[in-house]
């Protein structure tokens, strides 16, 4: 008992949960029910990632799980509307790019309880087919015109005729959807809906139906349904322009423009709340911008318009044929037999121009090969030909004959073409080999190892200028070497007479003087190759000092230290030095050479 509890709290959680994350987005401080209602849908679409499901595969959804084939006021319980919507979100995983899959089990659990709320309300734990149908082509993503083209199919007869019970019953399904999301009030189903939406109209046809529905304005009662879609195609639009209220300095989403006061523009957040300010006021007539154009492009749009160049009133959707197109009798159609296996080996023909594959070329024996090939097609065709003209009557005898006689002079013109292309192509093939063999002369004229090489004798010189400036300074810091020790060896005398201690104190912590121990590594990269008299030959007598057996041992580590990184630095650059050096003259060898080497490269 506990654990069913468990279970059923936990399913009312989940189905509370889409309807307090839309609350929490506040939508409700929208003072326009169109927009608010729009927005809420909007969001449960995103949320439930619909909006990432085209109209076209969700029918294809319809037809993999035969609802195609069941009757409208036809029954489907949870469960396996729960396996239809998996289906559908699994396939729609597998379209997705891996660094944008979607959480399956999550998107699935958000929608179905959605439905359950919006179409069983009663809890009977049963919707009707035509009700999922509606629902998922209406909240899908997609073009709403191709939307409007699948749900005209759904409510017309055979003839093409729209059945005005069945589009009762649509609006009756669709308009759940704003009542499920509690703007019912204003988008709530009436006995007047039909008649609002065609008033007049008796026979209505695809392209009248889309008319109506797709007018600027729509009926009332479907007033949401295109500016879902407009919000759908305007959230990433960019308005460089200033908020006349909130001076925001760039507008996302739609930008509304004052009829009566110039200048005046409000970003959707501003307009869908109502802010105004100044001689501005909410009864102003605004209008509706999704997208913008710089005064260039209005000047060129307004000339362009006034010499005709632009199509003045454009219909918001191609006009469609009343009738479906009939499809073409293949009844009678024959198939082609696969001659080999190893056609494909042999040439593609596209446009009626061969393009010989790369087999062609290699094997010499292949051209025998086609024309076995054509003949057995033309022996095949010869037959087929033979066994029409026993069923036809004598009179046709003389045009199976010339139809024939023709079939055979183009299959004999295809393998002379064959033929001369064939030799064409092994021509080509060798004039590009000689071409393309390698001499002295062009690889001494090639100027990519010339390029090379002149960049190669640029490193030479600026490594050279280099160890230059690096033993400049090696000079500079000996000197200050000495000069330290110099003063070291004052102060270490003036201790030493002050105090009347040994003359061997360490003078490290003389004021001023202070230096750090650094902590010498003992491993057999970091031994330098010279020992540090070798580096510090040519320095004055002080710095020699400093190395005597009887020195502090801490001096005699920094200056040890000093002069291995200064020995390690000289190194490494004659090192790359002679490395470049090397590198400069195999290449100018290779180019004297003019061999196999310089063709590779």
């Amino acid at each position: 008992m506990i654990e069913e509890g468990s279970k059923r709290g936990k399913a009312m959680v989940e189905k509370r949960q889409l309807f307090m994350e839309m609350r929490a987005q506040n939508f409700d401080v929208i003072r326009l029910s169109t927009y608010r209602t729009a927005c809420k849908l909007r969001f449960v679409q995103k949320r439930c990632n619909l909006h990432l499901v085209d109209v076209w595969n969700m029918i294809e959804a319809f037809r993999d799980n035969g609802l195609n084939t069941l009757d409208h006021n036809a029954e489907i319980n949870v469960s396996r509307l729960e396996t239809i919507l998996s289906s559908i979100y699994y396939q729609l995983n597998k379209r997705l790019p891996t660094t944008h899959q979607i959480n399956v089990e999550q998107s699935i659990g958000l929608l179905l309880n959605f439905m359950v709320a919006t179409y069983d309300s009663e809890g009977h734990g049963k919707l009707t087919v035509f009700s999922m149908k509606a629902m998922l082509a209406t909240m899908c993503g997609g073009k709403i015109v191709d939307k409007l083209r699948y749900i005209f199919s759904q409510i017309s007869d055979s003839s093409g005729v729209m059945v005005f019970a069945k589009f009762d019953q649509f609006l009756r399904e669709v308009l759940k959807l704003p009542t499920a999301v509690f703007e019912g009030p204003s988008f709530g189903y009436t006995e007047h809906s039909v008649r609002t939406c065609f008033p007049q109209q008796k026979k209505i046809l695809l392209n009248t139906f889309l008319d109506v529905l797709m007018a600027d304005p729509p009926p009332q009662c479907l007033v949401w349904l295109p500016l879902m879609h407009r919000l759908a195609n305007v959230e990433n639009v960019f308005h460089p322009v200033e908020c006349s209220y909130c001076r925001s300095e760039s507008m996302m989403g739609f930008r509304y423009r004052c009829q009566q006061c110039h200048g005046y523009q409000l970003c959707q957040s501003c307009f869908w709340r109502g802010h105004a300010n100044g001689p501005h006021s909410n009864q102003h007539q605004m209008k509706e911008h999704s997208s913008w154009k710089s005064p260039a492009k209005k000047l060129s749009h307004a000339i362009s318009k006034s010499l005709g160049c632009v199509p003045i009133g454009e219909p918001p959707h191609p006009v469609f044929p009343e009738q479906a197109e009939r499809p073409q009798e293949l009844t009678h159609t024959v198939q082609p037999k696969p001659v080999a296996n190893n056609m494909n080996d042999t040439m593609l023909m596209s446009s009626g121009t061969p393009t010989p594959t790369k087999s062609v070329l290699e094997s010499p024996s292949r051209l025998d090969e086609e024309h076995r090939l054509i003949a057995r097609y033309a022996a095949r065709l010869a037959a087929e030909a033979g066994n029409s003209t026993q069923q036809c009557p004598p009179t046709d005898l003389s045009f199976n004959f010339d139809a024939n006689k023709q079939q055979r002079q183009l299959i004999a013109e295809l393998e002379n073409k064959n033929r001369e292309i064939l030799q064409e192509i092994q021509r080509l093939r060798l004039e590009h080999e000689q071409a393309s063999q390698p001499t002295p002369e062009k690889a001494q004229q090639n100027p990519t190892l010339l390029a090379e090489l002149r960049l190669l004798r640029h490193r030479k010189d600026e490594l050279e200028r280099r160890m230059s400036a690096l033993q400049e300074s090696r000079r500079e810091l000996m000197v200050q070497l000495e000069g330290l020790m110099r003063l070291l060896k004052d102060e270490e005398q003036k201790q030493a007479s002050q105090s009347g201690g040994s003359p061997h104190s360490s003078p490290s912590h003389g004021a001023g003087c202070s230096m750090p121990m650094p902590i010498r590594s003992t491993s057999a990269g970091s031994t330098p190759t010279h020992t540090p008299q070798d580096c510090l030959a040519g320095v004055g007598g002080d710095v020699l000092e400093a190395f005597a057996q009887g020195v502090p041992r801490n001096l005699r580590n920094d200056l040890l230290v000093a002069a291995d990184s200064i020995t390690n630095t000289m190194s490494s650059l004659v090192k790359e030095l002679h490395s470049v050096d090397d590198g400069g003259e195999e290449e100018e060898t290779n180019m004297r050479n003019g061999g196999d080497r310089a063709e590779a490269e």
